[in-house]
């Protein structure tokens, strides 16, 4: 039995820097056209929203864009620490849209690249209410509105 245990645990060690490499996606390079849409510093940890079309967000990672997809933005936020600032991104996130119809869209937020992301349906020109809520690591909750216009 101890023979077995020690076997296991020299396979997980040696093999755990692989691992986390493999979950790390943070060494991707990726470029972004994005548009910072919003930024707000709320309770010491700075927000930054930007807009992406789904054809750039696409053509980023070199892929095509699948048929069917309804989904016409990305709309994601980084959040870093306003002291350190070092980028935060343990949590989760929620985004409520309100589109110009007054009908709304809410998503749970993806960690991804080092932001939290999701993707919506702004396919009408307006004004779009986005109300994010965030939970950290620190475990506070907080949250961010704006407009972001369409045209």
């Amino acid at each position: 039995m101890k023979k077995l245990i020690v076997v296991t645990a020299t396979i997980l060690v040696t093999s755990s820097p692989f691992i986390v490499h493999a979950m790390d996606h943070s060494s991707h390079a990726m470029e972004h056209k994005t548009t910072v849409a919003y930024e707000e510093v709320v309770g010491g940890v700075k927000a930054t929203f930007n807009v992406q079309t789904m054809a750039d967000a696409m053509e980023a990672m070199d892929m095509k864009m699948p048929k069917g997809v309804k989904e016409t933005h990305h709309v994601s936020v980084a959040f870093k620490d306003v002291k350190s600032g070092k980028a935060l991104t343990e949590g989760a996130a929620t985004i409520k849209v309100q589109n110009p119809d007054k009908s709304t869209q809410v998503k749970e937020l993806m960690g991804m690249h080092g932001h939290f992301g999701a993707d919506f349906e702004l396919s009408k020109k307006g004004k779009y209410g986005v109300m994010c809520k965030f939970q950290l690591k620190d475990g506070k909750i907080r949250q961010a509105k704006f407009w972001y216009t369409v045209k």
